[in-house]
């Protein structure tokens, strides 16, 4: 999305998507070890344990639930199946540096910061203890803890209701491009993150001190 497109406004508050705009994440760095081949991974990861399945758990539903719906369906694939979230920390990456330095920055210009990711409700308690820069966040609210999943509107209006976040002050920033339509269309101003210098240039054009 084109920042430019937002009308003028004065931003107070920056909402951070978390995975993949601060925390790199990606099945493919953990199924990489355990298959030969990348169509291996890829098919794996598109009819054994796909994305849409994944999204029910940022929705709440809890893990070993998941994990025995996927036995059930392919019981030849146990170990690969148990795999997904017994070794999901070899998905992550080291935090985006640029990112980070951003959220710094950010919080020592006096910006609000806050975040809203789809995560796991059961997986969260260790990205906090993991990654000490998730308290430079006034508040972060986690999908699967309140069983509402980005792109519904519903779970931007819980943000603002919650956290007292004006959403014509506001800017969001996401590494999907659907959830920053979505943000959009419920009033806020929004970057589509591909980068931390593309993402610094577009809060500029927005007027954020950065």
């Amino acid at each position: 999305m084109n920042p430019a497109t937002n009308a003028a406004r004065r931003i107070d508050t920056v909402v951070f998507d978390l995975g993949n705009v601060l925390i790199p994440w990606d099945p493919r760095r953990l199924y990489r070890k355990l298959f030969a081949t990348e169509p291996e991974v890829e098919h794996f990861l598109t009819e054994i344990c796909p994305m849409s399945w994944h999204s029910q758990q940022d929705g709440g539903r809890a893990l070993a639930e998941a994990t025995a719906e996927r036995l059930a369906l392919f019981p030849q694939h146990e170990a690969l199946i148990r795999a997904f979230y017994d070794r999901i920390d070899e998905m992550f990456d080291v935090p985006i540096e640029g990112s980070v330095a951003l959220l710094h920055e950010l919080k020592a210009k006096g910006y609000r910061l806050y975040a809203l990711t789809n995560w796991p409700a059961e997986m969260f308690p260790a990205a906090r203890r993991d990654y000490p820069f998730l308290a430079e966040f006034e508040g972060i609210l986690v999908s699967g803890e309140e069983k509402l999943v980005k792109p519904d509107p519903a779970i931007y209006h819980l943000l603002f209701k919650r956290f007292a976040i004006d959403p014509a002050r506001a800017v969001f920033m996401d590494d999907s491009p659907a959830n920053v339509q979505a943000s959009l269309d419920v009033g806020m101003a929004a970057i589509h993150f591909q980068s931390p210098e593309q993402t610094r240039a577009a809060l500029r054009e927005l007027g954020v001190e950065v």
